[in-house]
């Protein structure tokens, strides 16, 4: 460990108390997807505040990207990502019908920290670190835009295009363990909306009308088979959370709508399953005399970490945190619109536990008289505040390394 290293380390451990204020205020001010207006201008404040060189706000709605130029030359730029969005999802702990289920007030207060621990060393810093601010990674709402690509093709990284991206989501893994997967760690995914018409009618009086319920249901149970339309051990998954019709207890409604996901941990499996999802669609609608029409929207590829990257940050995560807190862990059907920048610039996006779990031969159990394993987006989801320094510097770190060129073989191209 160098000088600059014990100095990370120091700044990062004075900045603790900060960093569990900012995370609780993130926390109890939660906000759905494209409405991230108080966080993004809390983070903007902040981050103005540091005397950064840029601070470029609105990039596609709320996105807001902080520029810090370290006082040597250099030519390798990071970029370190956050993702700001809450869920409409009822927190056990009070705070509302909005929170931050997922973990992304975690990802807001770490990055910001990591950003006041390197505004500290910046004379001693060769190159430039982005402080990547998303809105809307969970999924904007119909028709609107917003997201990674968006603030990529909004020129959100212009002039500062990164040699290396980094971040880490935090999960259910044991509290201070980096998790890491070769190859595609997280699903290619879509959403879908399926809209199904048909004729409405008294409850009475069904044969006057066309009921779009049993196609609905027909589709909803023939989605459930659409695994057997791709290779077995490439899984798919495909999900409906969302059923909204016009109809009433005693009213045949006109229509309904299916609104839901798809995810393939393999890309070249997606066409294969949309596919399939079409004509089960079409010949439903059809079996029940209806029409149906579909919309893919918010298109996210599989997030893939390769192995040269990730040989080249274990020396920095091992440490960081210890050989023994990196653990390979299994790829995942979520998604994550990280995926955008790891395959635009090359990096890794890794998972961080939070939780008072353990390691028990591959899987992960709760720690007797701890809080439990709580999976995101489930209402009792936490994350413990005395995590979060590890994931500060591992960040911090990750980024100083790539600097030096110690970590990365340089700009993967656009």
């Amino acid at each position: 460990m160098t000088g600059l290293h014990a100095a990370i380390d120091e700044a990062c451990a004075e900045h603790e108390e900060w960093l569990i204020a900012s995370r609780a205020w993130l926390h109890a001010h939660p906000e759905l997807s494209n409405r991230e207006e108080q966080t993004a201008a809390y983070v903007a404040a902040q981050l103005r505040e540091l005397g950064l060189d840029e601070v470029r706000t609105g990039v596609s709605g709320h996105g807001v990207v902080g520029v810090l130029r370290g006082g040597l030359p250099g030519e390798r730029v990071i970029a370190l990502r956050a993702d700001m969005d809450a869920l409409p999802v009822r927190s056990a702990d009070g705070i509302g019908p909005v929170s931050h289920a997922c973990g992304h007030d975690c990802h807001v207060a770490v990055v910001l920290t990591t950003a006041r621990v390197l505004a500290g060393l910046r004379d001693r810093l060769p190159g430039t670190v982005v402080f990547f601010f998303q809105p809307a990674e969970e999924g904007p709402p119909l028709g609107e835009i917003a997201g990674a690509k968006a603030m990529l093709d909004a020129g959100a990284l212009a002039g500062v295009e990164p040699t290396m991206v980094f971040a880490m989501h935090v999960v259910f893994l044991p509290k201070g363990v980096v998790g890491y997967h070769v190859g595609n760690q997280f699903a290619a995914a879509c959403a879908v909306d399926i809209t199904l018409r048909g004729v409405q009618a008294h409850g009475s009086s069904p044969w006057l009308g066309v009921d779009p319920m049993p196609a609905a249901a027909q589709v909803i149970l023939g989605a459930g088979q659409l695994y057997r339309q791709v290779p077995a051990a490439s899984p798919v998954a495909v999900s409906f959370g969302h059923v909204e019709d016009v109809g009433r207890f005693n009213i045949i409604g006109e229509s309904l709508t299916l609104s839901g996901t798809m995810r393939s941990s393999r890309q070249e499996d997606m066409p294969a399953l949309k596919a399939g999802l079409e004509r089960l669609v079409e010949h439903s609608a059809a079996a029940y005399g209806c029409t149906a029409e579909l919309q893919y929207h918010f298109e996210i590829p599989a997030v893939r970490n390769e192995q040269a990257w990730l040989d080249a940050a274990r020396p920095t995560l091992e440490r960081v945190v210890g050989a023994a807190n990196v653990v390979p862990v299994e790829p995942v059907m979520g998604s994550d619109d990280m995926a955008e920048l790891v395959n635009a610039y090359g990096g890794l996006y890794l998972t961080y536990g939070v939780q008072d779990t353990r390691m028990e031969g591959g899987r992960i159990a709760p720690v007797e008289g701890g809080r439990g394993l709580a999976p995101n987006h489930h209402p009792a989801f936490y994350a413990d505040d005395a995590s979060l320094l590890g994931s500060v510097r591992v960040h911090a770190h990750v980024a100083v390394d790539h600097l030096l060129g110690a970590l990365g073989a340089g700009r993967v191209p656009r």
